[in-house]
């Protein structure tokens, strides 16, 4: 099958790396292309099959996909979809794995999302839409601290604020507005969160592996909110029941009312959660995979993701089996570069020094390929994932190959599934 992935980040080449996982199971019966490229993406499938095309350029992803006779293209990325890359190729019929650009407003819009939720009668924090500062005033004014302020829109998982300082709550929205963006304040919700991907067809659900990623930067959740320093799966207090919760209360009712307003939702939905005193509560929805929590889900899947992600977009997700998933754990934990999530310094040249390991792997996210030498080419920049099991050792493993990797500024979280799972 040639697929087509949409992306060059550490999700799309956790993605890659476990589609082509299949060609040991029927020899060359996956070949991959890439839009852009991480080092990492390039070793997988050489840089002949990446092409450095703009993701959110609907006609150039189509006129590329004419040009290698694609059969599945996989978006990543939100801003492709919000772009509405999906639309035209599924209107020149291609099997496309992601939502179209209606569907993704319940990522692209926190208002859309809490509208849904509202209409669904959805457990979520109180909110208020805020459209100047004094009704962001006037919402922390009622809800107190700590404060919780989101940018409506695409923030590629920095435009969260939660702080119990009102000043530094009232300068992030004030931020926000000025760009353009409305605000949404919300109530702050206490427990401990989770992370549930539901891959559809529009009819069908199948939730993956539930995990939990960790968003500040520093130990102890500490610090400004990043795109996720790292990931652990699965989630052991997250049970069966919880499970069939999400799938019945939260997933299905949202993409059967998408449907009805002409919205399919063909691909992920991350379902954000937060397991409070009064039960689980959706703290956010994304139309796509999750980073870094991909990594953790990807690397336990047992069985074919290229069958999952086919039978999704070609509306067949029934006569597919439920996905399937290793015994044990995994642990992911992301090395960033020097200066994020603010000012980042990139062009460092990074020394990977990791022997082989099949329960080992290095997925790369903001990474280039310069005169041979693997640099910085972003804000997070490695994932180092391993599967072990049980959690523990997983996380074992994947600070040993922490351990082993180098380039100047690096930081990383020493406390990434600390305490977490059974020994």
């Amino acid at each position: 099958m040639q697929i087509l992935v949409i992306g060059s980040g550490g999700r799309e080449h956790a993605i890659i790396h476990t589609l082509l996982k299949d060609n040991a199971l029927k020899p060359n019966s996956v070949r991959v292309f890439a839009t852009g490229a991480n080092a990492g993406i390039v070793e997988l499938i050489g840089a002949a099959n990446c092409f450095d095309i703009e993701p959110t350029n609907p006609s150039a992803i189509l006129a590329l996909a004419n040009q290698l006779d694609i059969e599945l293209v996989i978006i990543g990325p939100e801003a492709p979809l919000v772009a509405g890359v999906a639309d035209l190729l599924r209107a020149n019929n291609y099997s496309v794995f992601g939502p179209n650009q209606a569907a993704a407003q319940i990522e692209a819009s926190k208002a859309f999302a809490k509208e849904l939720m509202h209409e669904l009668k959805i457990p979520t924090a109180k909110a208020f839409t805020c459209n100047d500062l004094d009704q962001v005033q006037a919402a922390t004014a009622q809800f107190g601290a700590p404060y919780v302020i989101k940018d409506d829109g695409l923030a590629a998982g920095k435009g969260v604020v939660v702080t119990t300082e009102l000043q530094t709550a009232l300068d992030h929205a004030k931020a926000c507005i000025a760009a353009g963006s409305k605000v949404v304040v919300e109530e702050f919700l206490a427990g401990e969160e989770v992370s549930v991907l539901c891959v559809t067809d529009g009819k069908t659900v199948y939730p993956l592996v539930a995990a939990q990623d960790y968003k500040r930067i520093f130990d102890g959740d500490q610090g400004a909110n990043t795109g996720g320093m790292g990931a652990y799966a699965p989630v052991d207090w997250f049970d069966a029941a919880m499970q069939q919760f999400v799938i019945s209360k939260i997933a299905k009712p949202v993409v059967e009312l998408l449907n009805q307003r002409g919205a399919a939702f063909i691909g992920v939905l991350y379902c954000g959660l937060i397991n409070t005193t009064a039960g689980l509560k959706v703290i956010e929805f994304n139309a796509r995979f999750g980073d870094p929590e991909t990594q953790v889900v990807l690397s336990l899947l047992q069985s074919s993701l290229t069958e999952l992600l086919y039978a999704a977009a070609s509306g067949n997700l029934d006569q597919q089996p439920a996905p399937s998933f290793k015994p044990g754990g995994a642990v992911a934990v992301v090395l960033a570069a020097a200066g994020y999530p603010q000012t980042v310094h990139t062009g460092d040249e990074i020394a990977i020094e990791i022997s082989p390991n099949p329960d080992l792997v290095v997925f790369h996210a903001g990474t280039k390929l310069e005169n041979g030498a693997v640099r910085t080419a972003g804000g997070r920049v490695l994932a180092v994932t391993a599967v072990g099991a049980s959690i523990a050792a997983a996380r074992a493993l994947a600070y040993q190959g922490v351990a082993q990797l180098r380039f100047a500024g690096s930081q990383h979280r020493s406390d990434i599934a600390k305490d977490k799972g059974s020994a």
